[in-house]
């Protein structure tokens, strides 16, 4: 089942056709009775690290999703040490993800691009979608499944990309992870293909839509589960149109 544009506000019919837990996490989120999301902008604090074995640090993302073009932009920004500034971009445009930081601004301490970053960073935009701006995905050419009867799969085709996840929700529709196999992480043997999932602690209500309250993303390794970074959305600021820009 594909999703088409949808213009005008979302009814029950326009969902029927979709899988049962698919069609409980829209309602859900709330996103019956206005018209699909085309983009957001999203600003919230949170805590990253980069090794299993290293402290949490406090930082600050801030991020554009445009379904038009489909389009993402993550910036996030921290101190190491607490003393010295980094600041990491993950961009997804025109079919081609990248991934750079920086230290002190000039620095650089991590760069990344090719078909691994294409199809990670696209996954990650699908995942942005299912968390943050469900309704979005009735803008994109996505394939929705059933696993069953607390699961759907969802792909996603942009480009020559194509990504594959699947969305666990509990009886209410309230996901309870996201996980995909379409996303590589940075090991010292190089970039492996890993599981990459978003468990999420809760859910909250705020200005009528339905957002999680803390957002974990976790890579599991062969030595088990590594939870590198957590947002919290319960205070975050995230704005909507259902408008191209």
């Amino acid at each position: 089942m594909t999703s088409t544009m949808h213009a005008g506000p979302i009814t029950a019919d326009d969902i029927a056709h979709l899988p049962e837990p698919a069609q409980r996490h829209l309602k859900f989120t709330r996103v019956l009775g206005r018209p699909a999301d085309v983009s957001f902008h999203a600003t919230a604090h949170g805590f990253f690290r980069t090794r299993p074995n290293r402290n949490w640090i406090a930082c600050i993302s801030e991020q554009h999703n445009d379904a038009t073009g489909l389009t993402r932009d993550f910036r996030m920004r921290l101190k190491l040490a607490h003393v010295v500034p980094v600041r990491a971009e993950d961009v997804y445009e025109h079919g081609h993800g990248r991934m750079h930081a920086t230290a002190l601004g000039l620095l650089p301490v991590a760069a990344g691009r090719g078909h691994e970053f294409d199809l990670g960073e696209l996954v990650t935009f699908l995942n942005d979608a299912v968390l943050l701006a469900p309704s979005m995905l009735l803008r994109l050419p996505v394939e929705w499944t059933t696993v069953d009867g607390h699961t759907f799969g969802l792909t996603l085709t942009d480009h020559d990309n194509t990504v594959t996840a699947h969305v666990t929700v509990d009886d209410r529709g309230a996901p309870r992870e996201f996980s995909t196999e379409d996303r590589w992480a940075d090991l010292p043997e190089g970039l492996v293909k890993t599981r990459w999932s978003t468990p999420v602690d809760g859910w909250c209500l705020v200005a009528g839509r339905m957002r999680p309250r803390r957002g974990t993303a976790v890579w599991h390794l062969p030595d088990g589960p590594f939870a590198y970074a957590q947002f919290d959305y319960t205070n975050a600021d995230i704005t909507y149109s259902t408008v191209p820009d």
